[in-house]
């Protein structure tokens, strides 16, 4: 067996542990026998042990961080150094970083945002209808053939009132019955369908003659489509039989309740066979009034032959102008007779015309100006000042009225000849009052004023011509 020279024993042990340096410093060179005897049998003097050692501690570390530092690229010189000249960051900030780590795209979310948990699909996506999986152990024949229908329960007595009131308080505003009977029919009725007339009778009861007119055309366009005859007529039966309590707060509810039953007939929904067969069958004594009522009235209309289209009236802008006329100048002169100012405002919004009411203080002023006491002209303005603050007469319709007035003064000074005084008085004391705005008083005319001439007049007055 070959014995190797120890020399190269020794540089063998030196390349095995990947040190580059040498284990000894200085510039001696040891050629002895003795030293290499040393070194081949381990026995190294204790400085040159505790060098080898921290040699080997520095490059574990080197190794170590070089490590550490590959997966980000970076290459870690022998010195510890970085060899591009930036700082290495922490791994956790990698891991959470949804970005790309190649450096390439946009930085937009995976799949389009529909690779999320929990998610449809990317906006606008449409879905193909499922096929039904004839294999399928549930699977039934008239599985396909099935049609899925909302159902809506049917209202209580409770829930109909509270449903159908606030429907009924629109079509007063509206009129339009085709909208009540779109509403209507998205309710499921039930057994509440008699229940509609008589609800919608008995809020016109407290209303308007306008909201009766309104709620007979609404039972006429509602028989037929959302109501049927038998409805009708277990409706008015229900009327006839809950008048005493209608009478609490509608005194007149017996005579109001006969008029819509003959307002009924004439429009054919109900038969004039339904007022005979009550005969000698009513106790009540209202229900006798309301059936006499409107036998009275069909009577009166050839028979019941015709439609009885003014049992209510003509009220609101149906009446004709020279009617609403009169019936303001009525007001006036029985206001001024009377010098009641409620009454003249019940009177007013009885004729349900706001879009007249310009009318009133056209007439009012008028008055003033043709009357030759101080009593019309301070009645007069506590009423344009009543109806003013109480926001019956816009501002707007006493701006028109005004306007009227201005627009005519010169023919009524022709009548009157100290209309302009006058006018100019009332105006600036409605203006004090809060009744107009001072627009509308700077607009009032004024006549020419007396005012001397010339001095070798002598100091006489001279009237200018106007």
């Amino acid at each position: 067996m070959e014995v190797e020279n120890p020399r190269e024993i020794n540089a063998n042990l030196i390349d095995a542990e990947n040190l580059n340096d040498s284990l000894f410093d200085g510039d001696e060179e040891n050629t002895g026998a003795e030293q290499i005897r040393n070194e081949v049998n381990g026995n190294y003097p204790a400085s040159s042990i505790n060098e080898a050692k921290l040699h080997a501690k520095a490059k574990r570390r080197l190794r170590k961080n070089s490590s550490r530092d590959s997966g980000r690229g970076d290459s870690v010189s022998d010195n510890g150094e970085n060899a591009r000249g930036v700082l290495p960051t922490s791994p956790k900030i990698k891991l959470m970083d949804r970005k790309s780590r190649t450096g390439k795209g946009r930085g937009l979310p995976k799949k389009g945002g529909a690779g999320g948990k929990g998610v449809w699909g990317t906006p606008g996506q449409v879905y193909d209808v499922e096929e039904v999986d004839v294999r399928d152990p549930n699977y039934e024949e008239d599985q396909e053939s099935c049609v899925y229908e909302t159902t809506v329960l049917p209202l209580d007595e409770n829930a109909f009132e509270k449903s159908v009131t606030p429907i009924m308080q629109e079509y007063f505003e509206h009129g339009d019955t085709n909208e009540v009977a779109e509403m209507l029919k998205d309710l499921n009725l039930g057994e509440m369908k008699s229940g509609l007339p008589v609800l919608a009778v008995s809020l016109a009861l407290e209303g308007k003659a306008s909201h009766r007119e309104m709620t007979s055309k609404l039972l006429h366009d509602l028989c037929g489509t959302v109501l049927s005859v038998e409805d009708l007529l277990a409706s008015f039966d229900k009327l006839l039989q809950e008048l005493p309590e209608l009478v609490l707060d509608t005194p007149k509810a017996p005579q109001l309740v006969g008029q819509f039953i003959a307002r009924a007939v004439g429009d054919g929904i109900l038969k004039r066979s339904y007022m005979e067969s009550y005969k000698g069958t009513v106790d009540c004594e209202y229900a006798r009034a309301a059936l006499n009522r409107a036998t009275i009235l069909l009577t009166m209309s050839r028979g019941g032959r015709s439609r009885i289209d003014s049992v209510w009236g003509t009220g609101g802008g149906q009446q004709p102008v020279k009617n609403l006329v009169k019936e303001i100048d009525m007001l006036l002169k029985e206001f001024v007779l009377s010098g009641d100012v409620s009454e003249a405002e019940r009177c007013l919004q009885e004729l349900e015309v706001p879009h007249f009411h310009h009318e009133l203080v056209y007439e009012a002023v008028l008055m003033v100006l043709e009357a030759n006491g101080d009593t019309t002209y301070k009645m007069m303005l506590q009423l344009l000042e009543l109806l003013c603050k109480s926001g019956i007469i816009t501002l707007d319709q006493m701006k028109r009225g005004y306007d009227r007035i201005y627009h005519e003064i010169p023919d009524i000074n022709l009548d009157v000849p100290n209309a302009y005084s006058v006018l100019e008085r009332f105006v600036e004391d409605c203006f004090k009052a809060g009744i107009i705005s001072k627009p509308i008083r700077d607009q009032c005319p004024s006549r020419g004023r007396k005012r001397f001439v010339s001095e070798g007049d002598g100091g006489r007055l001279k009237f200018e011509s106007y």
